[in-house]
Parts: structure tokens; C-alpha cells; sequence
């Protein structure tokens, strides 16, 4: 029957997940029962890798065993950094690369192949995983900007030590704070197309590098991963126009286009995600003394909703946040990877403890009874 077909498997139950739940209607994002809200003002991305891991907010002793485990596999092999640089070398897009220094972690993981089913194995694995993407993504931008790359820092939390390998400085408070709150605000969501790539690589019993390599390339995809891009380079277009913001978005719309950050296949309303950082976005304006970006997005937000009845998504506001903090546009989608790689191995796990391998079926609509010709006859 044609309404058994759910193209994009639009809707369909393929999974039960404790990690986290969206209320599209609602506006609602939660990870193991705690608001997103709570998560993104309250606790740091180390916290909440330890909630979607091993189940729980951890205690302050319980934080600073964890913190020590991350810190002490942040170093990557000289042989990835070699690959890296060779790649930054070549002109590699900056999401290519970190698809192939992930693949090439697993060379280098000091356990080597384990049982998917040993918890605890896959999960020093993700915590190797989300440690080491930061030092690759820094060291990539460096390489390419003809620098040595910056080695991390034991003094650092999560999100400032990548900002201090990025740009060889300390991120001042205001950055941290507002970069570690995106990174707790990209950390899980649902299956989105990225988290269940891995998961579909996981269920064939392949090892977490297998099923990151994998999420990591379906991100890269232009309908994933790139859109707050895209919305960047819609506002530096709006700021080349001399345009109102409003003119400038009637005007693209009025042509067939597109205004990007705008929609999302699960949210009716704005998504939770960008109300946090569109006050993040306004903070560090405000800070800096330049309003023009956070001014463009508001005035443009305000026209799609009362015109058109849709609201932004979260890549709408971590667009300006990012740019804001003088990270290249180019970079936002592997930052993005930085960050979802928690919510990938949490599902990965997950997927490992009650498998089954994953294996929809199509709809065969092509030609029948075919009379097979001889090749001379043809």
C-alpha cells in the first residue's frame, strides 16, 4: 500500500531511547529527564557527557575523576597529526578531514579492537573520541593558517582548552561560558540523521570509531551539518546589500529563496536551543560593542514569523555566537561534531545493549517479467 511508505522514515519507531526526548509542539528538549534550559545555564558539557553516559549528573568527586580521564587522553598521536596537516596541506574542507583523522583513531586506540557488548570499553572509547576531536579540529585550522599546532592545557575545562588551541589564547569568561553552553546545547538530539547513521554502523556489531566515521560523514552533509554556515553567510550578504535586513529577506523569498536557519523537521515552534543562544549571541554583542549581527537576526526572525509562521532553529543564533567568537565560518559544522559526538557514543552504547541489526526494505517499483535477450541478440 503507498501509505506504508515513510520516505526519510518520516515518524517511524525504530528505537527505544533514555537518552533524550523532543516535544516538537511544546518546544521541549530534555537529556535523561533534566530541561534543557537547567542543562545549558547550570552544567558544563562534562557534566552532562557524564549524564548521557553513565546515567546520572555526577557528584563533584565523581566530576573531577571524570575531568582527569578526559584531560589525559586529549594528546593525539603524531601520526594523525601528520594525516592533518597533510590534509590542511591539500585544501581538505575542514568536516573531510575530521571524518578521516576519526577513522584513523581507531589505529591508534591503546585497546584495540574490543567486544561491542563491554560497556565500559566502548565507553573509554567515546571518552578517547570526544577528547581528542578538538586537539584535530584546532590543530587542522592552525595547520592551514601555517601555524604549529597548540598543545592542550591540563588547567582547562572542555570547551576553554579548545578555544585556546584554536586561537593560542585564553578565552576571557564571557566565551567560555557561552561556548561550553553550545556545546551542552548540540550534545544530543534524538535520531537525527548523524546519530542514527551510527547507530545503523553499531548494529552490524562495528566498533564506535566505525559508527563515529560514519556519523561524522552523514553530518558533513550539506541538509545536516551545514546550515548555521549557511546562515552566516546569509547575513554577511545582508551586511554587503546595504539592505534593510527585512527588505533584504522579502527580496530572497520574493525570488524563490530560501532564508536559512529557519524550519526544522521536528519543532513546530522556535526550537529551545535558540532562545539560549540568542541571548548568548546578544551577550557577547553587547560585550564586543557590535550589535549588527545579533540586530539582523532578530529583524529578520521577526519577519519570518509574522509573514511566513516559522520560527529559527538552532543553528540560526549559533551562527552569530560562533562568528561572534572569531571562529571561522568553515568550522562550524566540525564544532558541531565536537560537540554531537557525546550524544553518538551515548547512543552507540545504547544501541550495543539491545541490538538488532538495522534493515529496512523498499518498495520495488521498477520493471517486471523482463525477457532476457542474448548479448549478440541485443
Amino acid at each position: 500500500m503507498a501509505d506504508d511508505l515513510k520516505k526519510g522514515l518520516e515518524g517511524v519507531l525504530v528505537a527505544e531511547s533514555s537518552l533524550s526526548y523532543i516535544d516538537g509542539g511544546e518546544g521541549m528538549l530534555v537529556y535523561r529527564g533534566y530541561a534543557i534550559e537547567d542543562l545549558a545555564h547550570e552544567a558544563s558539557y562534562e557534566e552532562v557527557l557524564h549524564l548521557l553516559w553513565y546515567g546520572e549528573l555526577p557528584t563533584r568527586e565523581e566530576l573531577d575523576a571524570f575531568n582527569e580521564r578526559m584531560v589525559a587522553e586529549r594528546a593525539v598521536d603524531d601520526a594523525i597529526l601528520d594525516t592533518v596537516e597533510a590534509l590542511a596541506a591539500a585544501d581538505a574542507e575542514p568536516m573531510a578531514a575530521l571524518r578521516t583523522a576519526v577513522s584513523q583513531l581507531s589505529s591508534t586506540d591503546p585497546d584495540g579492537e574490543t567486544d561491542p557488548e563491554d560497556r565500559e570499553a566502548t565507553l573509554d572509547k567515546s571518552r578517547r573520541l570526544t577528547a581528542k576531536i578538538p586537539t584535530i579540529i584546532a590543530a587542522f585550522d592552525r595547520y592551514r593558517d601555517g601555524n604549529d599546532p597548540v598543545e592542550p592545557r591540563e588547567d582547562l575545562g572542555h570547551a576553554a582548552n579548545f578555544l585556546y588551541m584554536l586561537n593560542d589564547e585564553e578565552p576571557d569568561e564571557i566565551a567560555e561560558e557561552t561556548f561550553d553552553a553550545a556545546l551542552v546545547l548540540h550534545a544530543d538530539h534524538g535520531l537525527n540523521a548523524s546519530t542514527f547513521s551510527g547507530m545503523v554502523t553499531a548494529s552490524t556489531l562495528s566498533d564506535v570509531y566505525s559508527a563515529a566515521t560514519s556519523a561524522v560523514g552523514t553530518l558533513k552533509g550539506a541538509l545536516h551539518g551545514g546550515a548555521n554556515q549557511n546562515v552566516m553567510k546569509m547575513l554577511k550578504e545582508v551586511d554587503d546589500s546595504d539592505k534593510d535586513p527585512v527588505k533584504w529577506a522579502k527580496d530572497a523569498l520574493d525570488s524563490g529563496r530560501r532564508v536559512a536557519g529557519f524550519g526544522h523537521r521536528v519543532y513546530d515552534v522556535k526550537d529551545p536551543r535558540a532562545y539560549i543562544l540568542g541571548e548568548f549571541s546578544e551577550s557577547l554583542a553587547e560585550e564586543a560593542g557590535e550589535m549588527k549581527w545579533y540586530d539582523y537576526s532578530v529583524a529578520i526572525e521577526e519577519f519570518m514569523q509574522e509573514e511566513k509562521g516559522i520560527a529559527p532553529n538552532v543553528d540560526f543564533y549559533s551562527a552569530t555566537t560562533y562568528y561572534q567568537m572569531g571562529i571561522p565560518i568553515d568550522l562550524f559544522t566540525p564544532i558541531f561534531a565536537l560537540s554531537r559526538v557525546g550524544g553518538w557514543t551515548a547512543h552507540v552504547a545504547e544501541q550495543y545493549e539491545d541490538n538488532r541489526i538495522m534493515r529496512p526494505r523498499a518498495r520495488y517499483v521498477g520493471d517486471e517479467d523482463q525477457e532476457f535477450v542474448p548479448l549478440d541478440e541485443r
